[in-house]
């Protein structure tokens, strides 16, 4: 062989790796920049996921806040039943002392 016929060979050789280099380079940024944009979709999903979690945490504690305030209620309407039911209580009371034809054992069972 020649020596001219010998960088010929080895000139074509790099060529050829420099173009395969440069391929393969173009092939990597390619995957890379889908990467990427697979990347920012999922964020973007992530976002709309907080967003929509924010808003469930928000109306869960707005009804544990509701449900607080019905509890007081109810507190305060049993505590108000109480009080109505000792009323009552004390009137059956007095109207058994007061009437004349009570039973006595009305009044033991009413003071008890």
């Amino acid at each position: 062989m020649s020596t001219g016929l010998i960088i010929v060979i080895v000139l074509a050789v790099l060529v050829v790796l420099a173009l395969l280099a440069v391929f393969a380079g173009r092939g990597r940024q390619r995957r890379l920049d889908q990467r990427r944009e697979q990347a920012g979709e999922i964020r973007r999903e992530a976002e709309v996921h907080d967003a929509r979690a924010q808003g469930a945490r928000a109306e869960a504690q707005e009804r544990a806040a509701r449900a607080e305030r019905e509890q007081a209620i109810a507190r305060e309407q049993a505590v108000r039943a109480e009080e109505h039911g000792r009323e009552a209580e004390s009137r059956h009371l007095e109207a058994a002392e007061l009437d004349p034809d009570a039973d006595p054992k009305d009044l033991d069972r009413s003071s008890s």
